[in-house]
């Protein structure tokens, strides 16, 4: 394919005001009726001595402040992460036999041994009984069963 002169100024003078080659493939296109690959133009660009003006890179977003209840909150991760690498103190297991108005269902164990059942209704929302009434679990036995349970549904592909 012949490149006129006109058409190699038109390429440079689109590249110094910052088009990307993706814009001269365009522009050569709509004004000079010429289709060309993306590879073809990038060719063609190396070839006349031409160079794309490569965008700044964007600043840094400055850190945030730290919230009042950082420290809390990185307490709370350094323990589940403590947690995490020592034997799971929660287990849970997901039924073979889904409870009826259930989308997925299975048990639980706490770290103290208690039991529950847990399930996922077909609205999406959650629910957990557990086998001794009125019994509570610790938030830390709350955060790993989320865990465990996420990783979980993932690696079944329900979520």
């Amino acid at each position: 394919m012949m490149i006129l002169d006109e058409q190699r100024n038109s390429i440079k003078t689109w590249l110094t005001d910052g088009d990307s080659l993706a814009d001269v493939q365009r522009k050569l296109k709509s004004e000079y009726g010429l289709t060309m690959t993306y590879m073809d133009v990038r060719l063609l660009v190396l070839e006349i001595g031409a160079e794309v003006q490569e965008e700044p890179e964007p600043e840094p977003e400055p850190e945030p402040a730290p919230s009042p209840n950082a420290e809390k909150v990185a307490a709370a991760d350094a323990e589940l992460e403590e947690a995490a690498d020592a034997e799971p103190r929660v287990s849970l297991s997901i039924d073979r036999l889904i409870v009826p108005g259930a989308m997925v269902s299975g048990d639980v164990v706490f770290t103290d041994g208690t039991k529950a059942k847990w399930l996922i209704d077909n609205q999406g929302r959650f629910g957990i009984e557990p086998e001794v009434e009125g019994y509570q679990p610790t938030e830390m036995d709350l955060r790993l069963f989320q865990t465990q349970l996420r990783d979980e549904l993932h690696r079944k592909g329900y979520a």
